[in-house]
């Protein structure tokens, strides 16, 4: 599928209609979905509606912005006023809001063509998307591997063409990592930059709204339409958002890169660090000062997301009880026994497991030890990075320590499962902003991600050196056949 501003042209030029995108969009959904699986709703009715309001503005001479007509999926954790929303949980399967998330309220005000719900992993934990109550998603490039998750229905629908881009959330790299896992590209935000209004809450002080697309500049697009300050949203940031635009130039010169070394080594497929390398390379060829960076407390991301995010996700969890939406248990003994009957048959394993861990690190005698603790290391590592910033513009590393494995290959073993967000995690704890673009594809075709971090509010930076990195290469031109 075209770029955003390519089908913009066309619909300008009237040579093709937003009807006819949409519809375009629907028929590869149609075809695809039986062994994609990407999407958890289709909304075929309400995307053709929002198609006509389109047309109907172009044939009354109206002037459209770039992302009307656009098709576009949505993950499955943000409010659609009347459509369901489940975050992939069997607790949340007949839950559909009475109100629009601030996101999707944007993305319709500026006309864009919603076609459906993406699956995710339930309530957003997960790591391959293998986590949803629903259904378990394909990699575009080899659908018996994991498409990365947890937003991993929002990146293979953009990767096959299902939509021209998507919506994720990125709470320890759950759009990076599919991003990455997918061959697209994927922009984690700062923190606060995007409203998270409607956004089911996982982890409150770690979760970010934020674009999948086939290019940079479709990413780019995306985010200058849902950034900005949210009076509904008390953590949103009340700052004036740039013209992304003006970020997309070609060359790197006089910009200073630093390479994170912590994440090379141990646990990192050969292959996956020659790629990165070679990335590295080219940002240097393209003008770029390179040097190597230590953030010495990087490697302690892992286990200090494994304790704050669970605790977080404790607390927000605790509203699902049966009691004013949602699933209930049929014929409860009593009252706490409804409670706790619905939990034990609406939650997931990996929702469960969260949850008790994150219970416990909050109780007596272990909020100091654990939680408490989490938080200090926390400081630490936005602490690395702050120093990091002090001598360069961007720091980059790989996305993912390997690229996408085989469906079921981890599912057993949840702590290796949870290594696949290594290098993705640290950025979430510091709020900090981050994309990943394909730079490689291994030796089964399977694309590799470059990580590029920026400091807090300069996704503008960000975004320039991921656009002269991606024109100067043709990653992103390779498509899957499926």
């Amino acid at each position: 599928m075209a770029s955003i501003r390519a089908l913009h042209q066309e619909l300008i030029a009237k040579e093709r209609s937003a009807h006819e995108i949409t519809e375009a969009a629907l028929e590869t959904i149609h075809q695809l979905e039986p062994k994609l699986h990407s999407f958890l709703a289709i909304t075929a009715d309400q995307a053709l509606a929002q198609a006509k309001q389109v047309d109907a503005k172009l044939a009354a001479g109206e002037e459209i912005g770039l992302l009307a007509g656009i098709p576009i999926g949505i993950k499955d954790n943000m409010c659609t006023k009347g459509i369901a929303t489940t975050c992939g949980s069997k607790i949340l399967q007949n839950f559909i809001p009475p109100y629009e998330s601030t996101v999707t309220q944007k993305l319709a005000a500026a006309g864009a063509v919603m076609v459906g719900k993406t699956n995710l992993d339930e309530f957003a934990m997960g790591s391959s998307t293998e986590n949803s109550a629903y259904q378990v998603t394909g990699n575009p490039w080899d659908v018996s591997r994991v498409p990365g998750g947890s937003s991993g229905g929002s990146a293979a629908a953009v990767a096959a063409s299902e939509c021209v881009v998507s919506i994720g959330s990125d709470t320890g790299g759950s759009i990076r990592q599919p991003a990455a896992l997918c061959g697209v590209v994927g922009l984690k935000p700062t923190y606060g930059l995007v409203s998270r209004f409607g956004l089911v809450a996982y982890a409150s002080s770690l979760d970010q709204i934020g674009p999948f697309g086939r290019t940079v500049e479709d990413a780019a697009i995306l985010l200058q339409e849902i950034a900005g300050y949210d009076s509904r949203d008390s953590t949103s940031l009340k700052v004036e958002v740039p013209d992304y635009s003006k970020s997309l130039i070609p060359d790197l010169k006089g910009k200073k890169v630093g390479v994170i070394t912590e994440t090379f080594g141990e646990g990192l497929d050969p292959v996956v660090e020659e790629a990165v390398r070679k990335a590295v390379e080219q940002l240097a060829e393209l003008g770029a000062e390179v040097q190597e960076i230590s953030c010495p407390r990087f490697r302690y991301g892992l286990p200090t997301y494994y304790v704050i995010a669970p605790s977080e996700a404790s607390a927000n969890l605790a509203r699902y009880d049966g009691v004013k939406y949602g699933y209930r248990t049929e014929d409860p003994e009593d009252l706490m026994s409804m409670y706790t009957h619905t939990r034990a048959e609406g939650f997931g394993a990996e929702v469960k497991r969260r949850i008790m861990i994150g219970t416990y690190a909050l109780s007596a005698g272990y909020y100091d030890a654990y939680y408490l603790k989490a938080q200090k290391v926390r400081t630490l590592i936005k602490e690395d990075f702050e120093k990091a910033f002090e001598s360069v513009d961007v720091l980059v590393c790989p996305t993912t320590p390997t690229t996408a494995f085989k469906a079921g290959e981890k599912t057993a073993d949840p702590l290796s499962m949870y290594l696949s967000d290594l290098m993705t995690i640290p950025v979430n704890l510091a709020g900090l902003p981050g994309l990943s673009l394909p730079c490689g594809f291994d030796s089964q075709g399977l694309p590799i991600g470059l990580q590029i971090v920026g400091n807090v509010l300069r996704e503008d930076q960000v975004l320039q050196a991921a656009y002269a990195y991606e024109q100067s290469t043709e990653w992103h031109k390779k498509s899957p056949k499926l």
